[in-house]
């Protein structure tokens, strides 16, 4: 699972409908690799309005990549050290998957399983 994707995904059971601790789910025994891709500024520059930063930041930290920016780069880039934040972003965003692990609601505490990759939203009948 792409690190990007969590940036969209919340918690599935109902009654964290409305609370903002379900979002970023929280990875726990988190297994990272990563798997180059080009490098893709146009597409970066697209994606980046449509991050919560401080999420992107949490999830960051809690896997141990310490050098983001404390605010969300400004596109275009147009200095050096723009351009290495943005890359930087590409390797955090597109190159790094956590394969084995789970997410956890900090609302709920429920556990979403990660497997090769795949994170399992599917829940308990009581849950949903």
């Amino acid at each position: 699972m792409k690190l990007l994707t969590v940036n969209f995904l919340t918690c599935a059971v109902k009654s964290c409908k409305t609370s903002a601790a379900a979002f970023p789910l929280h990875f726990q025994d988190a297994e990272v690799e990563r798997r180059e891709t080009n490098y893709n500024p146009t597409f970066l520059q697209n994606i980046l309005p449509r991050l919560d930063w401080s999420a992107i930041a949490t999830t960051a930290a809690e896997l141990g990549f310490t050098d983001l920016p404390a605010t969300k780069p400004e596109s275009p880039c147009e200095t050096e050290e723009e351009q290495k934040t943005m890359r930087d972003l590409h390797t955090l965003l597109l190159e790094t998957e956590v394969m084995e692990g789970k997410m956890v609601c900090g609302n709920c505490g429920h556990e979403y399983k990660i497997k090769e990759g795949i994170a399992n939203f599917l829940l308990p009948n009581h849950l949903v």
